[in-house]
């Protein structure tokens, strides 16, 4: 059964020194986290990373910012099946979670971009989405004279994109989420999963074989398949259309299931609303796509079985992060 817990957020920004007051996560928290040389993780960056993220001015027509699609109380995602960009566009693809982002070897659904660096410059200048251009954007930031005063400070250097996406990209990696149920219940509190929850937790480790795509601890290998979401990919192919290779049509990063309790709709296009039209598919063996992973194959499950293995994936909800916000 769903949790009845609702979260709301109340965000105004009233001058970065405020943010920078607020407390922020334990820096310890990143020690495992692959942390880029020439981004070393910091409080002042992260608190102008932050104030970065929700300011609309990032947008061409200040309408929207990157919490417009990465909202906190939905887990960093929104709800929509494929997110709205300036003028009302819709964009190409469903709005994953940042959440845990410090930790994957690649970014986006291709799985193309290495670092959250890279990945930031996207939205900001894709015409569907933030529909910026960069040589217009830092010019304008660097007028705030908070933006360029932090610039001084943090980086030694004029508000410029290095200051820009360095910073949001270590607000990003600041969103550590590894504290659910099932996290403390490894970790040895016995009583911490629920019997139904340990026995769906068989079901997904054992019966389904789950793991092979959605390995603990992140619920994810971070590759890109082909999970026979459709028989025919049409206009979208996935990894297709970063190398042209015919063998990758299809190909999206495996997701994690973290948080998924809050994260709907499911797939790149969001085109599953609940958790269980997602367990139909698998159920189903997949739509049977010529690429489709081999480890897709059609089973059963009882009424007891299904309920247990959807009682499990929400003991993965962590939104102790919300504290820290």
């Amino acid at each position: 059964m769903l949790r009845k817990a609702v979260y709301f957020f109340g965000f105004s920004i009233f001058g970065l020194s405020f943010w920078m007051c607020k407390s922020l996560p334990d820096l310890n928290e990143y020690v495992s986290a692959p942390i880029p040389a020439d981004n070393p993780m910091d409080s002042a960056k992260i608190a102008l990373g932050k104030a970065l993220f929700f300011d609309t001015r990032l947008s061409k027509d200040n309408t929207i910012n990157c919490a417009s699609c990465h909202k906190p109380d939905l887990a960093f995602t929104d709800g929509q099946k494929k997110s709205l960009g300036i003028n009302g566009q819709k964009t190409e693809r469903n709005s994953p979670t940042l959440l845990n982002a410090a930790f994957l070897p690649s970014v986006m659904f291709d799985a193309h971009l290495k670092t959250l660096e890279l990945q930031v410059l996207v939205p900001l200048q894709e015409p569907s989405e933030m529909g910026h251009n960069m040589k217009q954007l830092t010019p304008l930031l660097r007028q705030d004279s908070v933006y360029q005063k932090a610039a001084q400070d943090i980086y030694g250097r004029d508000f410029d994109a290095w200051v820009l996406t360095r910073s949001i990209a270590a607000f990003e990696r600041s969103l550590i989420s590894m504290s659910s149920p099932y996290d403390h219940f490894i970790k040895g509190d016995s009583s911490a999963l629920s019997k139904k929850e340990q026995a769906g937790y068989k079901l997904f480790s054992e019966k389904l074989y789950c793991t092979e795509c959605h390995a603990p601890p992140y619920f994810t290998n971070h590759e890109s398949r082909n999970n026979g979401l459709y028989l025919d990919y049409g206009n979208d192919k996935g990894r297709f259309r970063i190398n042209q290779d015919s063998s990758e049509i299809g190909h999206f990063k495996v997701p994690s299931l973290r948080n998924i309790e809050y994260t709907a709709p499911y797939m790149h296009d969001g085109s599953f609303a609940s958790i269980e039209e997602v367990i139909d598919h698998y159920a189903r063996g997949g739509a049977g796509h010529r690429l489709q992973d081999p480890i897709i194959q059609p089973f059963t499950l009882s009424e007891n079985e299904r309920d247990a293995l959807i009682s499990f994936l929400y003991a993965l909800t962590d939104l102790s992060f919300v504290e820290r916000l």
